[in-house]
């Protein structure tokens, strides 16, 4: 029986203490005696999200299919438990073994939105490991310090915090990196020479290896190693067979409710869709399909070993997948005889998709989803969207006599070349989907008599890797001005009273485009935010925007030259040491057709030689032969 971390006294003066006593069902105990690496692999938001993260199950279970490694997990304690660890000095620890993270040789954080840096601080911190992998020392005191995930494209805001990153997906080289570290330890070598060999492993990126230099102006002169044979370009890690790849049948089943209370079934990775703005379509890229035999048999089997009643199909866009007919005629009679739901997200708003959500949601009170993104043409046009007004309409009217009533629209204001006109746009659709209803559904068949439009708009925020890396961003007054003209706009039009509008916080946006595009310096703003007492940023209750001001201020870092500043073609940015597959003259030209108000066709219908061809396989493979 392992003996819990925290005391019954404890877990009865915090909320949920189901969050920190492990032994869920399908989480895997092993014998410490009989591995030799441990690995803590955390989440660093609260535990009801990190449960729900898709990419910690896959190598969770993947880690624990080797016999000579134990994975736990970890969770950034909520709170209240936050000030009870700190108040009685208890070491963070992993769930499954309840025994401190600072006794690990690994602990890998995955790294999926900005906002969540100062939980990262947090969970340092309370596994009592420094926060600077400067001051970790050259012996093994504390585990390697790894992280992964979408953010590690630019690494460079939080590289201080981190011993090393894998870059692209975990499942190729993991393997090989667990090897190299057991040899180190049983040749007796120093931490530094075990992060010196990691960074000639595929896809690691050691910061300590390498050196930055800047200009005067604050941009980069040069980055480059320290040492012969650190590699001056990471090349991400790419799963090009993800049909042969390891995929978990047996995910952990948490005790209370997570965001994402469901089986879920990735049947793709990547997207052929190429939207402008889009860090995921052009860093996953290529499109990789599973077999959909194969996901046929992982949605029997992941049913059965967990109990959920309700399965959710993964992907980015999920009608882009060939098979889905098939799949879904499948899953629909599955989950009939299961008693089972199906959640469908990710579908293009059109004849099949309807028929499809008619026969698994329960109409009345579902919504649909549609993301024009911009409120004009020649806006969707800049950004790639591929969607046009007539192709929107058409797909509110079938859902409208279908018998949907509740429409979600979600806009970006902010993007580049925006106009007023643009933004009266986002108005002038949503009055014209919430007419369409009014034409397409008789009086005697309206429910309620009226339909619910939601209109949400969130501010632009460019990312690495994209064509919109070198765009400028908007302050924080300039978003709000838009927010309150596309309210305006809003209010003016003739069906405004079936029109709710709401819009993101614009302080969070800002902050996340320093994060999305900062150097090694802003890590020193991290930090001091930090010991300001902020963390949980993504959590409007928790977020203080005045103490990350004054962190800015008092480290002499300037918010306006991650944001506003214009950026030449040519500038070194902190992310270019990384190859994800997608070349940046191809970056270039799509930037240059943005500003030209040119559409570039999807991948399916012609090859734009983005770089991603030299993979092979998915839709590049198709498009060569």
């Amino acid at each position: 029986m392992i003996k819990l971390a925290l005391s019954d006294d404890i877990l009865m003066k915090v909320d949920k203490p189901a969050r920190y006593i492990g032994n869920e069902v399908n989480a895997v105990v092993k014998e410490k005696s009989k591995v030799d690496v441990r690995f803590a692999m955390c989440f660093p938001d609260v535990y009801e999200i990190g449960m729900s993260h898709q990419g910690i199950q896959i190598l969770y279970g993947m880690f624990n299919s080797f016999e000579d490694t134990w994975c736990e997990r970890v969770y950034s304690p909520w709170v209240d438990l936050d000030r009870i660890m700190r108040e009685e000095n208890i070491p963070l620890f992993a769930l499954e073994s309840q025994e401190p993270v600072k006794d690990f040789d690994f602990l890998g954080i995955t790294i999926q939105y900005e906002m969540c840096y100062t939980n990262i601080l947090q969970v340092l911190d309370l596994a009592q490991i420094p926060l600077k992998a400067s001051e970790r020392g050259d012996g093994w005191d504390y585990p390697i310090v790894i992280g992964g995930g979408p953010c590690t494209y630019n690494p460079e805001p939080i590289a201080d915090f981190f011993d090393m990153f894998y870059i692209g997906e975990g499942e190729t080289h993991y393997r090989k990196l667990l090897d190299v570290y057991k040899a180190c330890r049983k040749e007796a070598k120093s931490r530094q020479e075990f992060l010196y060999k990691a960074s000639k492993v595929p896809g690691m990126y050691v910061p300590s290896m390498y050196d930055v230099q800047y200009k005067e102006d604050g941009t980069i002169a040069s980055f480059t190693p320290v040492k012969e044979g650190v590699p001056a370009t990471v090349l991400k890690e790419i799963v090009m067979d993800v049909s042969d790849c390891y995929y978990p049948t047996k995910t952990v089943v948490p005790y209370i409710k997570a965001t994402q209370d469901r089986v879920v079934l990735e049947i793709q990775r990547g997207c052929i869709r190429g939207c402008r703005f889009c860090q995921a379509g052009q860093i996953y890229r290529p499109v990789r399909e599973r077999d959909v035999e194969k996901l046929k048999q992982y949605a029997v089997e992941l049913l059965k070993n967990t109990g959920y009643e309700e399965i959710s199909l993964s992907s980015l866009s999920s009608s882009d997948y060939s098979q889905l007919p098939e799949l879904i005629d499948f899953l629909i009679e599955e989950c009939n005889k299961r008693h089972t739901n199906i959640s469908l997200p990710s579908l293009r708003i059109d004849a099949f998709s309807l028929d499809v959500m008619s026969k698994v949601q329960d109409v009345k009170k579902s919504s649909l989803t549609f993301a024009p993104e911009a409120g004009s043409q020649r806006l969707r046009d800049v950004i790639n969207k591929g969607l046009t007004e007539e192709v929107i309409l058409k797909g509110a009217a079938l859902a409208f006599e279908g018998g949907w009533t509740k429409v979600k629209l979600y806009f970006m204001l902010g993007l580049p070349t925006e106009t007023e006109e643009d933004i009266r746009g986002i108005a002038e659709l949503s009055n014209k989907i919430a007419a369409t209803f009014f034409e397409t559904v008789p009086k005697e068949k309206r429910v309620n008599g009226k339909v619910q439009i939601v209109t949400s708009t969130s501010f632009f925020i460019p990312k690495p890797f994209t064509p919109f890396q070198w765009a400028k961003q908007f302050t924080k007054e300039e978003f709000i001005e838009k927010a309150h003209q596309t309210k305006r706009a809003i209010a003016s039009q003739l069906n405004q009273k079936s029109i709710k509008y709401n819009y993101h916080e614009a302080d969070v946006s800002v902050l996340e485009g320093v994060f999305a595009r900062g150097d090694r310096k802003v890590a020193d703003v991290i930090l001091k935010a930090y010991e300001k007492g902020c963390m949980y940023d993504s959590w409007s209750e928790y977020f203080d925007n005045n103490k990350w001001l004054e962190s800015f201020d008092e480290c002499g870092v300037d918010i306006g030259f991650y944001t506003t500043r214009e950026r030449d073609l040519d500038e070194i940015f902190p992310w270019d040491f990384i190859d994800c597959g997608v070349t940046k003259a191809f970056l270039k030209r799509e930037w240059q057709k943005a500003l030209g108000e040119t559409v570039t066709p999807n991948c399916r219908m012609q090859c734009q030689g983005c770089g991603a061809m030299r993979f092979g396989g998915g839709v590049c493979f198709e498009v060569k032969n």
